[in-house]
């Protein structure tokens, strides 16, 4: 099946490579037991900036925004693929994916210590914990087909979401209510724990769907915390139309990234888990192509969209090589995207104007593929850390250079992305003009 990817994703290249990023973590207890996490490239995580050697200044309500988009959008999809770790019976990949969620977990209770203080940071990484370790209940209930179990982590979960939203209106003096902090806390589980029924049940198709909401309802939820960590004065600036406009960039390009890696992942688990993965691919690109092409106009975005049609094509046929251990084709496949890199930095250069820009343009376009070249080696040798070191370094480069995209786009043409995810382009696929 070849994938046809919209409009948008690369845009962000245009002025940024790969973004060097590090975040502290340390382990904790807990069940699912953990394990440290690695420290890795990416973008910092934490809530001060650095402007001078020693000098540190508090973030922005956009700055904050963003981290907690960032950290808690990706919890969601780390918890999904925790649960079906559960029911795959895969000891291997759930020890690695572990590790990924405490050290998510860890950051963003760092996160909120810095926003709220350290004490409520830490009622919130105990809060979570308990979230984390009941949702890895209800996961076991699943796999062991324990109707018992998985109505008492199901209670537990309703019981943390409570406790979420308890906690948040104590933490921000009231300026978030109890009620809806926990509504927004019990309809992330209830969509995490309908996702895995879906996927033990191998309605594949639901389960992606019911990911990406997870996703993208999570994400969008990073704002209301950042929102309650300042005063309401200085909260107002999320809801500007530049960083509402990057919120949305953000949340659809890490969901594209992901969304390929849930594709290559699948390409081992068969032909129905596959193509489930990939219509999410398409109904991502197909709201990333409307934002696009209302912006540089449906000419230069159908150009793109051929182009990246065919660069995706590429990175699925080294996928497929890969699973059938075809070197020539891994070769084959990849000398045909480093010429597809060339085409794209090619097309971006021009639609910027800047020739300039082709030269750090095709080296991150080619850092683009090697994180998610990187990562299905990795996961087809079982090398499950590495390759969720992978996803996380492709996740936080694609995040980290939306910022670079909105800037692009107010210095060159007038902003016409409409907010939102899927909801901005419902679903179907892109197809190449």
């Amino acid at each position: 099946m070849r994938i046809r990817i919209g409009l948008v994703t690369l845009v962000v290249f245009v002025l940024a490579g790969a973004v060097a990023c590090t975040h502290s973590t340390s382990g904790r207890s807990g069940s699912p037991p953990a394990s440290s996490a690695a420290g890795h490239d990416g973008m910092s995580m934490g809530v001060t900036t650095t402007t001078a050697p020693g000098t540190a200044t508090k973030a922005s309500p956009e700055q904050l925004g963003a981290q907690f988009e960032q950290l808690l959008g990706r919890h969601a999809l780390l918890a999904a693929r925790l649960m079906r770790s559960a029911v795959m019976a895969a000891p291997d990949f759930r020890q690695a994916a572990v590790a990924s969620l405490q050290e998510n977990t860890d950051a963003l209770s760092q996160l909120v210590g810095s926003a709220y203080g350290s004490a409520q940071g830490e009622r919130y990484r105990q809060l979570w914990q308990r979230r984390t370790d009941d949702l890895f209940a209800y996961a076991n209930g699943v796999a062991g087909n324990d109707a018992s179990a998985k109505q008492t982590a199901r209670a537990a979960l309703m019981t943390d979401a409570d406790a979420y939203g308890s906690w948040l209106a104590e933490a921000s003096n009231g300026q978030a209510r109890a009620g809806d902090a926990a509504t927004f806390a019990r309809t992330n589980v209830q969509e995490l724990m309908q996702q895995l029924d879906a996927y033990a049940a191998h309605d594949y198709d639901k389960a992606y769907q019911l990911e990406r909401s997870a996703y993208e309802q999570m994400f969008t939820g990073g704002a209301t915390l950042a929102k309650a960590s300042v005063p309401p004065k200085a909260a107002a600036a999320l809801d500007a139309p530049p960083n509402k406009l990057r919120s949305a960039f953000a949340m659809l390009l890490g969901e594209h990234m992901e969304l390929i890696i849930d594709a290559q992942r699948a390409t081992f688990a068969g032909s129905p888990e596959f193509h489930a993965a990939a219509a999410q691919i398409n109904a991502n690109s197909t709201a990333l192509a409307q934002g696009l092409g209302s912006i540089v106009g449906p000419k230069k975005g159908a150009e793109f969209q051929s182009a990246w049609a065919d660069h995706v094509a590429g990175l699925m046929a080294y996928t497929t090589a890969v699973a059938g251990d075809d070197q020539a084709g891994k070769a084959a496949a990849e000398d045909k995207l480093h010429s597809f890199a060339v085409t794209l930095a090619t097309y971006f250069s021009g639609v910027v104007h800047t020739p300039a820009a082709f030269v750090p343009l095709t080296g991150a376009i080619t850092a683009h593929d090697t994180h998610l070249i990187d990562q299905v080696n990795a996961y087809a040798a079982r090398d499950y850390a590495k390759a969720q070191q992978m996803e996380l370094h492709g996740y936080e480069q694609m995040l980290g250079v939306a910022n670079t995209l909105v800037d692009a786009i107010q210095r060159t043409v007038k902003p016409g992305m409409p907010v939102g995810g899927s909801q901005t382009g419902g679903g179907g696929t892109a197809q190449r003009p």
